[in-house]
């Protein structure tokens, strides 16, 4: 990280304690974000709160995030995500995913919502209405599809935080996830 540890305060403890509690360890994105607390709460209250309220499935919001954060070539995100997909559709189809493929595993809309992904971290001014059609007709509706671009925009906020500041993958989440994940993950910050 290329910034120093934040000053301790009543929340940097209180989001350390969760972190400890949930994972065995504070991640370097937490130390990160902890220089402004509550915005990282936001953060993961806007998200709750578009999960919650989403039409999409947890496997459709894992495809849709690891496919943003691989075309983004952020890593940390990539190893999170890419090993929450492997639990919910298979190692081969989250590394596949990972390296910008589409593979079989996925079904109809699952494939529309990645593709949408990548198009949108590649250049959000150039998608089209026929790629919204693409989505429409995997059975996808406005509100979905609106659901799924605030998740993409969601990410590349974070990650774009999380990367220009220095933000490494967590070592102790490298070695949690599952192998073809971490050998798909080949770009980005390395582990530290």
């Amino acid at each position: 990280m290329f910034l120093g540890e934040p000053p301790e305060t009543d929340a940097t403890k209180r989001l350390y304690d969760e972190d400890v509690a949930s994972d065995g360890y504070v991640g370097n994105f937490t130390r990160l974000w902890c220089w402004r607390p509550e915005l990282l709460e936001g953060f993961h209250a806007l998200r709750a709160q578009l999960t919650r309220e989403s039409q999409l499935t947890k496997r459709e919001i894992a495809v849709l995030v690891a496919a943003t954060a691989s075309a983004r070539n952020d890593s940390y995100c990539s190893l999170a995500w890419g090993a929450r997909l492997a639990s919910l559709a298979g190692d081969d189809a989250a590394a596949q995913v990972l390296r910008g493929r589409t593979p079989d595993a996925l079904d109809a809309r699952e494939r529309a919502l990645a593709g949408w992904a990548r198009a949108v971290v590649r250049d959000p001014n150039a998608t089209t209405q026929a790629d919204v059609d693409q989505l429409r007709d995997a059975g996808l509706d406005d509100r979905a599809i609106f659901e799924a671009t605030a998740y993409v925009a969601l990410r590349l906020a974070f990650s774009t935080v999380n990367d220009a500041l220095g933000a490494a993958p967590d070592v102790q989440l490298a070695g949690e996830v599952p192998p073809a994940v971490r050998e798909a993950v080949s770009f980005g910050r390395t582990p530290g």
